[in-house]
């Protein structure tokens, strides 16, 4: 019967459980209750559309440098424990600018811990950067990892129950002691929480697949962030992002702002999105031959833009078979095709 209750299984839960363990308590004694479990996907499970990574974006009180520098050295520990890298925990080289430069104290924590740390030469800095480092970060592929940690949690015992509680006191169940409340923003409605000061800081990214890619690069200005995040263990997967809007309860995916993202993406590291359209019109092309091969007569019109982001655009595609008796199965050209 479990003693330790743990309400939320996001990133923050999860993470509960795991100390609970590392501080001598038993998994049986471990129970994580929520309506959302890894491998879930809603608006209202944060955990697993994080970027994410190990940033330097964190405030510069003295507290907050002292969980920063504790959360960089204990990663590499949480990795080894689920499994090494394959977690979907893995070392990145990250390079971060900021438009006005950090505090000193910031600067001299930072460089106290951070590995390969070294400072952006200013005639190197981009336009308006008032200050850059360079360093080894710590990366996350956050499906994988949430997955990865209850698997790991899991195997020591802790119960996971999927259901959602209307009132905090339903999880003082038989035998509890304890109940840690990591409902994020549902703290917001639960019942005898229902703390209205906790509010969403909506976000908004692009993933693309970038093989070519193996680094981070971020840029936090006074109104907005910029970040290029690759995520580990996941067919190449590049986190292009984004937004921090403060109490911004939006749902959607606005198209304005996605090429807001390209752009600020593409202009701070412009191979992140070129090596990708080439790639991709190479693919086309080789799609072509393949077509022809098969029997096909295809048609292809192209606009193309030389612009800052060297859009493509396929505007029409016209086919017709050349033999219509042809015993070949022609359903699977017309897919790939709409694919591109």
């Amino acid at each position: 019967m479990a003693k330790y209750a743990i309400i939320g299984s996001g990133i923050i839960g999860l993470y509960t459980a795991y100390e609970l363990l590392e501080a001598g308590v038993s998994g049986g004694d471990i129970k994580i209750t929520a309506q959302f479990l890894p491998g879930d996907e809603s608006i209202n499970f944060t955990s697993p559309y994080a970027g994410g990574n190990f940033s330097c974006i964190t405030g510069n009180d003295q507290d907050t440098l002292q969980f920063d520098k504790v959360t960089y050295s204990n990663l590499g520990k949480i990795q080894k424990k689920l499994g090494g890298a394959e977690c979907g925990l893995d070392r990145m080289p990250s390079t971060e600018y900021w438009d006005s430069a950090p505090p000193k104290q910031k600067i001299e924590s930072l460089k106290s811990y951070l590995d390969g740390y070294q400072e952006v030469s200013p005639s190197e800095l981009p336009l308006g950067v008032s200050f850059g480092i360079k360093f080894l970060t710590w990366n996350f592929n956050c499906p994988k990892f949430l997955l990865s940690m209850q698997k790991y949690l899991a195997g020591q015992g802790v119960q996971f129950e999927r259901r959602k509680l209307s009132h905090i006191s339903q999880g003082f169940s038989s035998g509890v002691k304890f109940v840690f409340n990591c409902t994020g923003i549902g703290a917001r409605s639960i019942g005898g929480v229902e703390d209205t000061k906790v509010y969403p800081t909506r976000g908004q990214v692009l993933v693309v697949k970038a093989p070519h890619i193996n680094e981070n690069v971020m840029r936090w200005g006074d109104d907005y962030a910029t970040y290029i995040i690759k995520r580990p263990y996941s067919n190449d997967h590049l986190v292009l992002g984004g937004f921090l809007q403060k109490d911004d309860w939006t749902p959607d995916t606005i198209k304005e702002q996605n090429v807001d993202i390209l752009q600020r993406t593409t202009t701070l590291l412009p191979k992140s999105l070129r090596r990708i359209l080439l790639d991709r019109k190479l693919k086309i092309w080789k799609l072509l031959g393949l077509l022809q091969a098969y029997g096909l007569v295809v048609m292809v019109v192209y606009a193309l833009k030389k612009s800052q982001l060297m859009k493509v655009k396929l505007l029409s595609i016209i086919m017709e078979p050349v033999d219509m008796d042809t015993k070949r199965d022609l359903a699977w050209p017309k897919k790939l095709l709409a694919w591109c």
